[in-house]
């Protein structure tokens, strides 16, 4: 796989795969128009940390309350979805990062419900132990990641691209609020948002939606 192809596999400009992995601008250029050939060993450490960032565990069921688990805090219990969620940090005592529905909620593009019980994440298998845990994934590049509140979540192309790939099993209320969110205050515009060529129809649909949702 050529550089090329690396960075369309990630849905990148040019410019934003440079930043991503931190080569100038210039040299992804001529690595791309054939001017110049990245190392071999270049290329086959970049393939992996591709190969890692695209990494998304595909979910096909979600978890049923078993009375053989922990429970992690209640939605209900709490005033604040953040407030919430750094319950659930707290209890489940271990590295974890917020994806989907609950880095919305880190990232103040959606409120959540107060019946909540599916929390999305990446983390150990270990944290498998608590009810209501979905596993997208043991790891997610640092990349991909922000931090606030004392709490880690995906960044907002990161949570598109993982909603766009688990929609089978997921509500998409809260993706569609986000998405009609960074529409208005982007000045009526998607710019910004990187998805991966296989969910390009898909995103353009659900697009459509989130520009719908305010404006009906």
């Amino acid at each position: 796989m050529n550089i090329r192809e690396m960075r369309i596999r990630l849905g990148d400009t040019q410019s934003k795969f440079a930043e991503r992995y931190h080569i100038p601008f210039r040299t992804i250029q001529n690595w791309e128009t054939g001017v110049r050939k990245p190392p071999e060993y270049m290329l086959n450490l970049l393939e992996r940390r591709i190969q890692s960032d695209l990494v998304n565990k595909k979910t096909v069921n979600l978890p049923k309350y078993d009375s053989r688990k922990y429970d992690l805090p209640k939605r209900s219990n709490f005033v604040g979805a953040i407030s919430w969620l750094r319950a659930v940090q707290e209890c489940i005592g271990e590295p974890f990062v917020f994806a989907l529905d609950e880095a919305l909620m880190c990232q103040g593009n959606f409120g959540g419900r107060s019946d909540e019980f599916i929390i999305w994440g990446y983390g150990s298998d270990a944290v498998s132990r608590f009810n209501g845990i979905v596993l997208l994934g043991n790891q997610v590049s640092s990349y991909n990641v922000a931090e606030k509140n004392g709490l880690r979540y995906t960044d907002f192309n990161r949570t598109v691209a993982d909603a766009l790939a688990n929609e089978s099993i997921l509500d998409m209320q809260g993706i569609t609020e986000a998405l009609s969110r960074y529409y208005y205050k982007n000045g009526d515009s998607f710019t910004g948002i990187f998805v991966v060529p296989e969910y390009q129809d898909r995103f353009a649909e659900l697009a459509d939606a989130a520009v719908d949702y305010y404006a009906n």
